[in-house]
Order: C-alpha cells, then structure tokens, then sequence
C-alpha cells in the first residue's frame, strides 16, 4: 500500500509522542511544574552565560560595561516602586481566589481593569524618567565621570519603554500560572537573554555598547510581552481597555501590592546599594554584575524555579484554608533547598576560579578581571542557601494574602544593612560590599522565617534539621575532596586546564557528596531518583512537599 497519511495526522502523532508536561498548553502538577521551570532556569542560565561572555568579550570590564550594568537601575526601580516589582505574584493570588469561587468572568474584568489603570501609571512614569534620566545618574552613580554619565543615560532611555512589556507580560503569566500553565514561564527568559546577545553580536559594530540595550528591549517584547499574550490569547482571554478607577479588583490589587511598592526588600535594592559604592571605581559595577550572574544560575534552579512553580499552589492551599498542609509544603521545600544549596555552594566556591576563567576570559577581558570576578563570585556562593530559601518565605507570604508584613520587615533590614555597606567598603573595597551583601541577605531570611513562625503559618520546628546536618556534613567532606584535587592538578591558567579541574573537581565533588549522604541516611539521592522517574503526580499537598 502506498497510501498517503495527511498532514494534520503526522503532527498529532509526531505532537502525542512529546510528553505532555512539555507541551505550551499543558496544566502541571506541583512536580512537572518545578521541573519544567527548572530545566528552563538551566537553559536560561546557560543562554545568560552566553550573554555575559558576549558582553565580556567585546566589551570587558571597564567604563561601557560600568556604564550599562547601572543603566538597568532606573527601569527596575520604577517598575519596583510603582508594581511591587513581580506583578505575578500579586495577581496570582486575586485570579487563585477568583478561580477557586468560580468567577473567572469577574476575574477577566478585573484584569483588564488593572492592567488598564497601572499601563496608564507605568506609561506616565516612563515618560519621566526619560526626562529625569541624566540628573537620577548624576546623583545615584556619584563616582561616573562626564562621559562615563552620559552613556549610561543613554542605555537608561532606550530600557526604559521595555518596563511597560515585562508589566503587561507578568500580568498575563499570572493568567497562565494560575491555569497550571508554566511552559511559557519557563519560555521567555530564554528569549529575552537571547534578545541581548543577538543585540551586541549583530549590533555592537554600529552602535557600541548601546547595542545591549537594544537587544534587551527587543527581548522584552519578544519574551514577555508577545509570548504571553500568544498563550492567553490561545485559552481564549480577552482584555479591553478600561478605566474604573472604583473597580474593587483594582482596589484589591492595590492592597495587596501598596506593601510592595513602598517597601524596599534588600533581594532588589542589594544591587542598588552596590553600584551607588562601586561607580567609584573603573569596571567594579561590571565585575561585580558578572559575578553575581553567575551566582544567580544556581539560585535561580533552586529559589526561583522552584518559588515559581510554588506560588500557585501555595495560593490555593490557603484559599481553601488548608494551612497544616500549607506549612508542611513550605517547610519541605525549604529544608530541600538549603540541603541541595550546602552541596552547591561546596562546588561554586572549590571550582570558582576555573569556572570564572572558563567562561569569561578572552577579548577584552583579562586574567586580572578573572580573579577580581572569581573572588566576588566566592563570596556570593557562601549565602546561595539564603538567598534561595527567602524566596520561598517571602511567597508563603504572598500567597496568604499577606504582603505587609514581609515587606515592613524587608525595608527595616535594607535600611539598617546600609551604614555595614559603607563601613566595610571603605574598610575593605568592593570586597566589604560582597559581605555585606552576604550578611544582609542571612538577617533577611531569618526574619521572614520568625515572623512565619510568629505568625503561626510555618513554624521552625517543621523543618527537617538532621536532614540539613546531612547534607552541611557531606558538603564540608565534598569541598575538602574538591579542593585536594584541584591544587594537585596543573596550576597553569589555560582553558584545557580549566576543563580538567572542572570535570575532576566536579567528579570527585559528587562521588564524594552522594557517598557521604548515602552512608549517612540522606533521603536526598533516593527522592530525587524517585522524583526524576515519576510522570505523573497528583496535584496534592504531598507532591509539592517533595517536589524538590
């Protein structure tokens, strides 16, 4: 027989062959979801490595690259101030309550409302900003001579418009989040990063370093904003514009994110605090921005992905006023994520050199910016656990309908961290800001945990404490192997020789680590092993529990 097969049926079968939890459409369970999301942190993270060696290629770590690191600072700091930074987060927990009471027609109005009034804010600050740009760099970044100041308001300009695709794109996610959909979450970082990289590679001959900047704006529009609508639109949203200043959606809205917007959480403003002290010197704001670059790769698989992917069930746990198992699926998640951080931070800090050197030296930037870079790098990886884990407090919070108090507590801290920020800069250089980053970050989640705590949501106790003494254990064990191998091997700084002490650093780290936490009881390796094989998880309490 030689009978053709129709087209349309090729692609269902080739489609119905691909797992189900990788299709755009698909509705995930707590564990398909947190994988998902971390396979895209991955991805991203690995574009996002792409980017910054493009960037250290061809521009290194001086001026330009000082002046387009601080060329961000205004664009975050409008949409932090006036959406509460992450519009999902918000909107996630009115479209949950919405959903759950089955009035999602209600819930639509309510977003166009939103979405309508905060484009109409977000617009009007846009356009300040534009004017305002050149003296908000002469008094943030004191230390930016004439020429260095006058790049960055340029860059500072072109960003700024891109603020209104990551508003409107984290609006219509919140949609897709709270329908169980993550593929486009996980989807459109990837298409941002490469937005930047395609930006400086095909534009950096004609427009310099501003070609960073045109590249991370046509990502934004690319990502965020047009992915996003291309899925809602497809589940069948449809947004109008409309201005009902009286909208009880819109009022709640604004409670919920008022915290937000006049709070100051050091997670945001620890960059802030950083280029204000590092503009003084020349390349420190970039060194700095690469180090923790490659710093949040590791968080972002573990904090961010799994916080993610987290927020929506967390949401509907409360809604429905489940609240032991609400703490339970908080504190199992934690405990998985400072044990897998120990490991993590033991492999960051044994391999930080060879890994800085691997990925960004050549072109323009050098061994001395390798080490610069390598030692912020150490620094930041101690505090990997912290940052990862507040997080998931901080969601918890959200997810509870209570932004307040997160938020008061996050701006007491950022504002007593500022006088150890200026006093171990000027004691110890840029090195201090790296520590103080790192202690403003512990006081920050120890806080969110008492007050979870005080707050009778998540109590200390459920936290599983001889795991976590597994794994500290089989971390230092890990770190020492590491470090013996590392210093036997060649010192020679070469790229082959960074591979070898990458791959035999990374092999005895891991033989080593599972051998410690297998002779000690560890549930880690068994669980991720279990989890890794399983397909399909039933949306409860316990599958988000063990979804790390």
């Amino acid at each position: 027989m030689n009978e053709k097969i129709p087209t349309a049926a090729l692609r269902h079968t080739s489609a119905s062959k691909r797992p189900k939890w990788l299709r755009l459409s698909h509705e995930h369970t707590a564990f398909s979801a947190t994988l998902l999301l971390m396979i895209s942190a991955m991805l991203s993270r690995v574009i996002g490595l792409a980017r910054i060696k493009v960037i250290a290629y061809i521009f290194g770590a001086g001026a330009r690259t000082d002046a387009y690191s601080a060329a961000f600072q205004l664009p975050d700091m409008l949409t932090y101030l006036l959406v509460g930074g992450t519009a999902s987060i918000t909107f996630i927990t009115i479209l949950s309550r919405y959903r759950e009471q089955g009035r999602e027609k209600e819930g639509e109005e309510a977003l166009s409302v939103i979405l309508s009034v905060m484009l109409l804010v977000l617009g009007s600050a846009v356009v300040l900003g534009e004017m305002f740009a050149p003296l908000y760099t002469h008094i943030f970044f004191p230390g930016f001579d004439a020429g260095k100041a006058a790049l960055c308001t340029q860059m500072t300009r072109i960003l700024l418009p891109g603020q209104l695709c990551f508003f409107a794109g984290g609006v219509l996610a919140a949609v897709l989040l709270v329908r169980k959909q993550f593929a486009y979450q996980a989807v459109t970082p990837l298409v941002y990063n490469l937005g930047i990289i395609l930006g400086g590679v095909l534009l950096a001959k004609y427009l310099g370093v501003s070609s960073l900047a045109v590249g991370a704006v046509a990502g934004a529009i690319a990502g965020p904003l047009l992915l996003n609508y291309i899925g809602t639109h497809r589940m069948g949203l449809r947004l109008r514009f409309r201005l009902n200043w009286s909208h009880p959606g819109l009022r709640e809205w604004v409670r919920l994110s008022v915290p937000l917007m006049i709070g100051v959480s050091l997670v945001t403003v620890d960059n802030w605090i950083l280029s204000y002290f590092a503009s003084q010197g020349n390349g420190d704001i970039a060194k700095l921005t690469y180090a923790k670059t490659l710093f949040s790769a590791p968080m972002a698989i573990l904090g961010q992905a799994a916080g993610a992917a987290s927020m929506p069930f967390f949401a509907s746990l409360a809604g429905q006023k489940r609240y032991g198992e609400f703490a339970s699926a908080v504190n199992r998640i934690v405990t998985r994520i400072f044990a897998f951080a120990f490991l993590l931070s033991a492999w960051m800090i044994g391999l930080a050199y060879p890994a800085v050197d691997l990925v960004l030296r050549g072109g323009s930037f050098h061994h001395v910016d390798v080490g610069q870079t390598a030692l912020y790098f150490t620094l930041f990886a101690g505090s990997l656990c912290f940052w990862s884990a507040q997080a998931i407090y901080a969601r918890a919070f959200y997810a509870a309908g209570n932004t307040l108090t997160p938020m008061a507590a996050s701006t007491l801290i950022a504002a007593a961290s500022v006088p150890l920020y200026w006093f171990l800069f000027h004691h110890m250089g840029v090195v201090g800001l790296a520590i103080a980053s790192d202690c403003g970050i512990v006081v920050q989640t120890l806080a969110l945990a008492w007050l979870l705590d005080r707050k009778r949501l998540v109590t200390w106790s459920g936290l599983e404490y001889p795991e976590l003494a597994r794994s500290m254990g089989a971390a230092v064990l890990a770190f020492a192997a590491l470090y013996g191998v590392v210093h036997i091997l060649p010192l020679a700084r070469s790229f082959p020789v960074d591979l070898l002490q990458l791959f035999c650093g990374t092999t005895v780290w891991m033989f080593t680590a599972w051998l410690a936490l297998h002779f000690t009881g560890s549930k880690l390796p068994q669980q991720l092993t279990r989890r890794l094989r399983s397909r399909n998880i039933p949306v409860t309490a316990t599958a988000l529990e063990e979804s790390l």
